[in-house]
């Protein structure tokens, strides 16, 4: 009977079983942290760079709006992973600290995120006397956003053909009953007002004059010259600001037909970028320390290509459309506008419009104020970078 061993079996099982179930037990919260963990970082990476996103492109107000938007974005992200009671917890837990500074070219937006909150631990654990474990991730992320005004060279092609001496619908002098119009906006005018609201969002993004270059080319039947000397009269030639742009805007008269094959081309030939940097704006641009420059027309009719003649012509218009092609292979944004334009001009500066919601169509005075002052700030964005 002493010899026999045959209950040792047993009694070691018996002692065995606790400690290889604390051992599963251990193992397995120790992958749930380790998975926990990974969650919480790819949460508070997430927050903060949608934070830091939206206090750059203006989508939050301030930064209270930001914090609550961090916040928020971790308990969405880590709603699939925990219960509501945890999500609340995760909210209260979670800390975000926003450093903003700026500098001449715009502000920047640092954003750290700091989150924890306690994950329950299984059973065999608090054996161990552990029954949660507090998951944590600090300014190990650290997302932030950069706002800088990219530098910029605009030519604006405008038409002053003779039907931009027509009437708009906006009143200009109502008669002594206060209720009939006496006297209409004329369209040269009304242009004259929204090229003035351009050039104060440029002046407004650009205060000191060291980013935005402008210049302005007024066309009908192509360039205006004079006549004894040939020499082109329509056209402002590009400098820093919007001075001398806003002075020659205001000289522009209504005259003759329609064809912006010319003023195109001349536009193009201005503002375009060649190969190794040594095109005129390029060199400007490098005086004040600019690296990094897009390049815009706005062109704008409220005709059709017609040349000096009273109808549509074919050759004409697929003429322009060959040099807006021509300006977007050089690397050229298009902004067109339609003003109060038959069906045919309306095409024409479809076609041109760079790609992406670049094409504006006004049929009143109002609206092509508004339309050129989106230009402008459209322009003038502030790019969105991610720092780390």
């Amino acid at each position: 009977m002493l010899s026999d061993r045959g209950g040792n079996f047993g009694i070691m099982t018996a002692i065995m079983i606790p400690v290889l179930l604390g051992a599963a037990g251990l193992a397995i919260d120790y992958s749930n942290m380790a998975l926990s963990q990974r969650q919480l970082q790819e949460a508070t990476d997430s927050a903060a760079l949608a934070a830091a996103t939206a206090l750059a492109s203006g989508t939050v107000a301030d930064e209270a709006a930001a914090k609550i938007l961090a916040k928020n974005f971790v308990v969405g992200q880590m709603a699939n992973s925990v219960g509501a009671a945890s999500g609340s917890a995760i909210r209260n837990a979670t800390n975000v600290d926003i450093d903003t500074s700026t500098s001449s070219t715009g502000k920047s937006y640092s954003v750290a995120v700091t989150a924890s909150y306690s994950l329950s631990l299984t059973p065999f654990m608090n054996i161990l006397g552990h029954s949660t474990k507090n998951i944590t991730t600090t300014s190990s992320t650290t997302s932030g956003t950069s706002q800088t005004k990219s530098a910029l060279s605009m030519e604006l092609v405008l038409d002053q053909s003779g039907s931009m001496g027509e009437d708009t619908n906006t009143c200009a002098q109502y008669k002594k009953n206060g209720t009939t119009c006496k006297a209409y906006v004329i369209k040269i005018d009304a242009l004259k007002q929204a090229a003035a609201s351009l050039f104060d969002a440029l002046d407004q993004a650009d205060p000191q004059h060291t980013l935005v270059r402008t210049g302005v080319i007024s066309y009908s039947n192509g360039l205006l010259r004079d006549p004894w000397t040939n020499k082109v009269t329509s056209v402002s030639a590009m400098d820093w600001g919007t001075t001398k742009s806003r002075d020659y805007v205001k000289t522009i008269a209504p005259t003759l037909g329609t064809d912006a094959t010319e003023p195109m081309q001349s536009a193009d030939d201005t503002i375009k970028k060649n190969a190794d940097n040594t095109d005129a704006e390029s060199v400007e641009h490098k005086k004040k320390g600019n690296s990094k420059v897009d390049r815009f027309i706005v062109l704008m009719t409220d005709g059709q290509m017609t040349g000096n003649s009273d109808t549509w012509n074919r050759d004409k218009d697929q003429s322009v459309r060959d040099k807006c092609d021509a300006a977007k292979k050089d690397g050229i944004t298009l902004f067109t506008v339609a003003f109060m334009a038959p069906d045919k001009g309306k095409s024409l500066l479809q076609y041109c419009a760079s790609p992406g919601g670049n094409y504006y169509e006004a049929e009143t005075m109002e609206k092509l104020v508004d339309d050129f002052e989106s230009i402008a700030q459209t322009a003038t964005k502030a790019a969105t970078l991610l720092t780390n």
